[in-house]
């Protein structure tokens, strides 16, 4: 039991989760449009297994942070090694490496590890993305057909869709950024 502890401790600290939510503390996930089935489902790691993605998406402070995080936390729960990362860091990390001549060895780490969180590893890993921005609005961000449709395509068509509406939690709440539920 304790190894068992100190196991998911060391794959928690690697993965980098920003909070330490977890899915059963999430409040009122049907008033943002969630379906429960889904989550229930999703918290098996069924998904991970399968090597399925998740794309999560709704409005800024509807959640999408703490339910990454707790899916995060439930992939290292279930052993399963993840690295939570920011996509900005990452592509930065990515070009000081290019830089260094380390880039072999960030992919190399990043191939290890079974849930990458904010990028896009088509059907080698899980990826799990949470973002403002509605997927029908990639493109027009995106701003390159080409690029939008192969992102796109190796996200969101085997992906799980979770939808978040409302009003920003923090907003309603008056909850610090970083304890959202």
């Amino acid at each position: 039991m304790a190894r068992d502890e100190r196991r998911l401790k060391g794959r928690l600290k690697k993965a980098g989760i920003r909070q330490t939510g977890r899915l059963e503390e999430l409040d009122g996930a049907t008033a943002r449009g969630l379906d429960r089935q889904t989550l229930e489902f999703l918290s098996r790691g069924t998904w991970l297994k399968d090597k399925r993605n998740v794309a999560l998406t709704g409005p800024c402070g509807a959640g999408k942070t703490f339910i990454a995080s707790a899916l995060t936390h439930r992939a290292c729960d279930l052993g399963f090694n993840a690295r939570y990362c920011r996509l900005p860091r990452l592509l930065q990390e990515l070009q000081v490496a290019r830089a260094d001549g380390t880039y072999a060895k960030e992919l190399a780490s990043l191939e290890k590890v079974d849930l990458l969180v904010l990028d896009d590893r088509y059907q080698k890993k899980s990826t799990l993305v949470a973002a403002q921005l509605p997927l029908e609005n990639w493109h027009a961000w995106i701003g390159d057909p080409a690029l939008a449709d192969a992102i796109l395509d190796r996200l969101v068509h085997n992906a799980y869709r979770l939808e978040l509406k409302g009003e920003s939690q923090r907003k309603m709440r008056g909850i610090p950024e970083g304890e959202l539920r």
